[in-house]
């Protein structure tokens, strides 16, 4: 399986924001994760799709937006126009799912739901021909720095058990997220219970090394040799 890293700008420098996804992605990630609270679905406030635009010049690497927003169909065109490669939202900040998936489409992102630790996956199970990602919330979406809730293993195991199952009827690939306490130390179980994308935040960009040429080489080099095993 190929497996993605996708350092979370919530717990990045913003005072340096441009210098932070260069040197992320020159580290080895993959992705980058954008994190969008409104203080309206979720108690917190973070950054919007002018953010957005204004780091699309500084990397080649997918921007992958985690919307936590309601509603959030006025929000889905501006992010794909700042540059936006996929986009993610939950099923309860939406009046239509299968609307505003088709919407993210449209405007030529991928697609992706997100499921809140107690929300259930049967939102997934009638869109699956418009879901590129699912992503998994280890922890309750709204702040960084919060540990891992074990649940969200079997949550994993549901899913990957859904997209296999669908990949072997259509031969369609959708990928499968985590964002919420991962860290060097718990990557490797997480993987095991069927994620193949990892959003990672103080896990990362609390670990910079001044010896490193990119200040982030250390950490994700531990990442990808705990999900080597």
């Amino acid at each position: 399986m190929t497996y993605r890293i996708a350092p979370s700008l919530l717990s990045a420098n913003f005072a340096k924001l441009g210098e932070e996804v260069a040197d992320v992605i020159a580290s080895g990630a993959d992705w980058i994760h954008f994190d969008v609270m409104d203080n309206h679905y979720v108690p917190n406030l973070t950054i919007g799709p002018l953010v957005c635009e204004a780091i699309r010049p500084c990397t080649t690497a997918p921007i992958d937006v985690h919307l936590m927003v309601k509603p959030v169909d006025r929000i889905v065109p501006d992010f794909a126009k700042a540059g936006a490669d996929i986009i993610t939202f939950h099923p309860e900040a939406s009046e239509h799912v299968d609307r505003t998936l088709g919407l993210i489409r449209d405007s030529g992102c991928q697609a992706g739901l997100v499921f809140n630790p107690a929300t259930p996956l049967n939102w997934m199970d009638h869109v699956m021909d418009k879901l590129d990602v699912v992503l998994i919330m280890g922890v309750n979406p709204g702040f960084g720095g919060q540990s891992f809730i074990p649940a969200a293993l079997d949550k994993l195991r549901e899913a990957r058990a859904k997209i296999d199952a669908y990949t072997a009827r259509t031969g369609r690939q959708i990928l499968l997220e985590i964002d919420g306490g991962v860290k060097v130390d718990n990557i490797a179980q997480i993987a095991a219970a069927g994620a193949d994308t990892f959003v990672a935040g103080s896990a990362v960009f609390g670990a910079a090394h001044a010896g490193d040429a990119h200040r982030y080489d250390t950490v994700i080099g531990k990442l990808r040799g705990a999900l080597a095993g």
